[in-house]
């Protein structure tokens, strides 16, 4: 759900794509406003991954639409990369440059690159010029990969698993510096994750991808306003889980039984009195227990192809 009159940055609709009897995409709509951080989560092979290649124009639309600032990246490649930072899983550096030498070449090709940003992020990150990146750790490469995405100030950053492999104190690093290029100049992130936790920290909206078919799209508040996680009490045991709307997994047995239900305060109040229980406890649900509770599978890990 956009804002009434927000700017659209990224466009798709009904896009699908196929590798061979694997639906990878399956009739996708998604828009992403401008000025947000937009968290993409899912399970491994869920297809984020694949729905990020539409977006760069690695890869195109069987059947649907994609379209970046307006344009098709597939027949607007230079166009469209012009404004389009990006950070892969990955890590893709030229392992024969030095950092200091990889800047210099980056800095040739785009006219907004800042050099004041670049040597702030690279003073930021603890990175040393002189070293070559056939030396750097995991955690140095995925910051200096942060770095030359950021340091031409990009309209749109995409972050395909930013965080993977990457130790607490750098995943930290990498999220504020996503933040600060929102909150210092309204541009928009679009990044994938499996840590849900690190998705809910930083998103404004959030995408819940599933076999290759949207789940759930909405701003993050809006997600989480719409879900209770309730313990509910009934007067005798039951065997199984009761039949109550809105709810997909119980947790619990006998007496006490604990789920996420969907639904306004009032509504899941109504539906529990109706099935003859009482809540014992009720509580706003992580993005975590949402995901399990939509999906019905546990908390993605590893990172999908």
């Amino acid at each position: 759900m956009i804002a009434e009159g927000a700017e659209t940055v990224v466009e798709i609709a009904e896009l699908s794509r196929r590798f061979g009897r694997t639906v990878a995409l399956d009739g996708v709509s998604l828009d992403v406003p401008r000025g947000v951080v937009f968290g993409l989560v899912g399970e491994n092979g869920a297809g984020k991954t694949t729905l990020i290649k539409h977006i760069l124009g690695l890869l195109k639309a069987e059947t649907g639409t994609v379209r970046v600032f307006g344009l098709d990246p597939v027949r607007d490649p230079v166009k469209v990369l012009a404004q389009v930072g990006y950070l892969s899983e990955d890590r893709d550096l030229p392992d024969w440059l030095r950092i200091d030498e990889l800047l210099r070449y980056l800095r040739a090709f785009y006219p907004t690159w800042d050099d004041n940003l670049a040597e702030e992020l690279r003073q930021k990150f603890d990175l040393d010029p002189s070293a070559r990146i056939k030396t750097l750790s995991q955690g140095q490469r995925a910051r200096t990969g942060l770095l030359a995405a950021l340091a031409y100030r990009p309209d749109l950053l995409v972050l395909d698993e930013p965080s993977t492999g990457l130790d607490p104190i750098v995943r930290r690093e990498i999220l504020a510096a996503i933040i600060r290029t929102i909150a210092e100049e309204g541009r928009t992130v679009l990044f994938s994750s499996h840590l849900l936790d690190e998705v809910e920290r930083v998103s404004d909206h959030v995408a819940l991808i599933d076999h290759g078919k949207i789940v759930l799209c909405d701003p993050l508040d809006a997600i989480k306003a719409a879900h209770r996680r309730l313990t509910l009490r009934f007067d005798e045991p039951l065997s199984r889980p009761p039949a109550l709307l809105g709810t997909s997994r119980w947790e619990g047995i006998g007496h006490e039984w604990t789920t996420v239900c969907r639904g306004s305060i009032e509504e899941i109040h109504g539906r529990v009195t109706g099935v003859g229980a009482r809540i014992v406890e009720e509580h706003t649900p992580s993005l975590d227990e949402i995901f399990v509770a939509r999906v019905g599978s546990q908390q993605p890990a590893g990172v999908e192809a």
